[in-house]
């Protein structure tokens, strides 16, 4: 072992024992101390210094409790083993090899189009967040949402999407999932224990109802949406449909099936949970109204996010109840916290606010029409026939049919590899043929065509 050096800074605000903790915290987290490797005993340190023994002691007994050294009766005091050292050089700079994976940023192994968000206006409102509201990050978010955004979001979906609401009846949450555990939460308290899904569907969601212990039927849907004469009869239930752009399917539907399917909710005294997730993004003609748009009856909760239209690592969903529900949620909302980022609605508020949502749009829809028209272009310039996109003509994604021996998740790696990602869809798979959610909304316009080439000439390899 090195001997223990300690040059004594006489100007330092630190006190002489932790100059010597920190000494020898720094040889052992640079290698100079090795693990297991016995210390100067209290005496000998203290001589070999010229110090007390009484900071000596001081120092060790630091060491000892944040588990650098150990101390054995009878033989002295050693280098804790086992410890992850991440070595410094003399700038202090850390090795790389050395960082826990945690702290080391993985490349995206996915293309991506930095031209899908407007970062500079959302910077703008975080920083106006942070120097001008401050005060309001001292305090806990309002567990229904802040009040700004909710009032925003009002605004919005009246003028987008038709939906006439008050801020009270607004619900913010992290995500889709937790917007569904208030959901469960609330239907639970109206006796409500059954649920008809989409087949096929959204599966976070399925997950989300038989955790908390609800019934759940698969309800088919064909070119129109969901099938109505399936859904259950004479109980009071619950049913989860996107009308507007069905997932994974792309399916609308009609204005005659909607009005069906709101009979059906009032004759059984029944609730339809409406996912309008990314109904804003209707490239060919104008988006279709909101099913909650056409509710007079008040059985329609209208769920809406953000991830597709602002960048999906923003985790901020909502919800619209009908008035009757609204009550059943103030009862219960103060036992939950709010786990969306309060900074993070309050920049949004004052980005909708500022008309940068609107804007920014207007100009995805653009943008997404485009690079949808590219990639069908692309597919049937390229394609030998084995490769059936299934067009959508809204939505971020697009459903593709393969007609391979290759797995759903080899298929997927090919695309990786290449750079784009692919979602296995498993309700669509049969043993002919591989059915996979393929995101070209992420992609740059300029790279569409020679990126789909590769990839359907890898795929037919």
């Amino acid at each position: 072992m090195k001997p223990i050096i300690l040059d004594i800074n006489n100007n330092s605000s630190d006190s002489l024992y932790i100059q010597l903790y920190n000494t020898i915290r720094n040889g052992i987290l640079q290698g100079d101390i090795k693990e297991g490797e016995r210390l100067p005993s209290l005496r000998a340190l203290a001589k070999d210094l010229n110090i007390s023994i009484t900071t000596t002691q001081l120092a060790y007994n630091q060491l000892l409790v944040e588990g650098y050294i150990t101390s054995r009766p009878q033989s002295g005091y050693y280098v804790s083993e086992g410890l992850k050292l991440v070595h410094q050089d003399s700038q202090g700079n850390f090795s790389k090899e050395d960082i826990p994976e945690l702290y080391i940023s993985e490349e995206n192994p996915y293309i991506c189009d930095a031209e899908c968000f407007d970062f500079v206006k959302w910077k703008k409102c975080a920083a106006r967040v942070f120097n001008d509201y401050s005060d309001m990050l001292l305090f806990e978010s309002d567990p229904q949402g802040e009040a700004a955004l909710r009032v925003e979001i009002c605004k919005y979906v009246y003028s987008a999407r038709g939906v006439t609401c008050s801020p009270g009846q607004v619900v913010i949450g992290a995500g889709t999932q937790q917007i569904t555990n208030h959901l469960c939460r609330i239907l639970s308290q109206m006796d409500i224990n059954h649920v008809s899904l989409e087949s096929p569907g959204y599966l976070p969601v399925q997950s989300s109802f038989s955790d908390k212990g609800f019934a759940i039927s698969h309800v088919p849907v064909d070119r129109d949406g969901l099938d109505i004469s399936r859904l259950p009869i004479n109980i009071s239930s619950a049913v989860y449909v996107s009308p507007s752009n069905q997932f994974p399917t792309g399916a609308v539907m009609p204005v005659g099936r909607r009005h069906q399917l709101l009979e059906w909710a009032q004759a059984n005294g029944s609730i339809i949970i409406e996912d309008d997730y990314d109904s804003e993004l209707r490239y060919f003609g104008k988006p279709v109204p909101a099913l909650r748009s056409l509710d007079k009856d008040n059985n329609v909760v209208y769920l809406g996010s953000f991830s597709s239209t602002l960048f999906p690592a923003v985790k901020i969903s909502y919800m619209v109840l009908p008035e009757p529900m609204v009550s059943i949620f103030e009862k219960i909302k103060n036992h939950y916290t709010q786990t969306c980022s309060k900074a993070e609605q309050l920049t949004l508020a004052l980005f909708m606010e500022k008309g940068y949502y609107s804007t920014g749009i207007r100009k995805l829809r653009k943008l997404y029409s485009q690079k949808l028209t590219m990639t069908l272009a692309s597919f049937a310039k390229y394609n030998s026939g084995n490769v059936s996109p299934i067009d959508t003509r809204s939505g971020i994604n697009l459903t593709i049919k393969i007609k391979t021996k290759k797995t759903a998740e080899r298929l997927c790696s090919e695309a990786k590899s290449l750079g784009l990602q692919m979602i296995p869809l498993s309700e669509l798979t049969d043993q002919d043929t591989t059915s996979l959610i393929f995101y070209y909304s992420k992609l740059p316009l300029n790279k569409i065509e020679s990126l789909i080439k590769n990839l359907i000439e890898l795929w037919e390899s």
